[in-house]
């Protein structure tokens, strides 16, 4: 949901985030137009996500690759139609992931099913860059990952919509350094690999 007076961050595998004013949408009558009338997005992107602008929130963005970096909301938005290139990738690693960051650690779960966990002050905050690589995969690449408290616990759902919430205590066996390879997933984890 977003105002007329908000603005829409458009955030594409290329690493590039754009800017478009909720008010420049088009009206709900017709059939909508593309995207790509409205903003220069290059055509052998895609979108990743698309979100209303809060400029006091950080990001995580993730390459498929694992690299990643957080960013201040602030910095990534775009005032031309060309954009703004936030992230470096170079094919065929491409932009994956963009999240808002809360709480302390993150979860990284790889397409190998093997999850890690670290503390979120080991990922730089930077303006611009290609990252620091989060976990080392021998094939594959980044599934899924969630920014949480330890404290409270990290949690997912699974197919039947359950939740699962693993303890501080639990999730020893996952922690470790940036850039480790991981464990395989716990027990009860969905099948897609995915936190929700």
């Amino acid at each position: 949901h977003a105002q007329t007076t908000d603005k829409i961050l458009v955030f594409t595998t290329g690493g590039k985030f754009y800017t478009i004013g909720a008010d420049r949408l088009p009206g709900g009558r017709g059939h909508g137009e593309p995207i790509r009338i409205i903003v220069d997005m290059e055509n052998d992107q895609d979108i990743v996500t698309a979100f209303v602008h809060d400029p006091k929130r950080k990001l995580l963005l993730v390459s498929y690759d694992a690299n990643g970096f957080v960013v201040s909301e602030e910095e990534v938005v775009a005032n031309t139609r060309k954009g703004k290139q936030v992230m470096n990738v170079k094919a065929p690693d491409e932009a994956k992931r963009c999240i808002p960051v809360s709480g302390d650690h993150l979860a990284i779960v790889g397409e190998n099913r093997k999850m890690l966990v670290f503390p979120l002050s080991e990922i730089p905050e930077m303006a611009r860059g290609k990252g620091v690589r989060l976990q080392k995969y021998k094939d594959g690449g980044v599934l899924d990952l969630k920014t949480f408290t330890l404290e409270t616990g990290l949690s997912w759902q699974d197919s039947a919509d359950r939740t699962f919430t693993k303890s501080r205590e639990e999730l020893a066996e996952w922690m470790g350094a940036r850039a480790a390879a991981g464990r395989m997933v716990p027990k009860g984890f969905p099948r897609t690999g995915k936190f929700g």
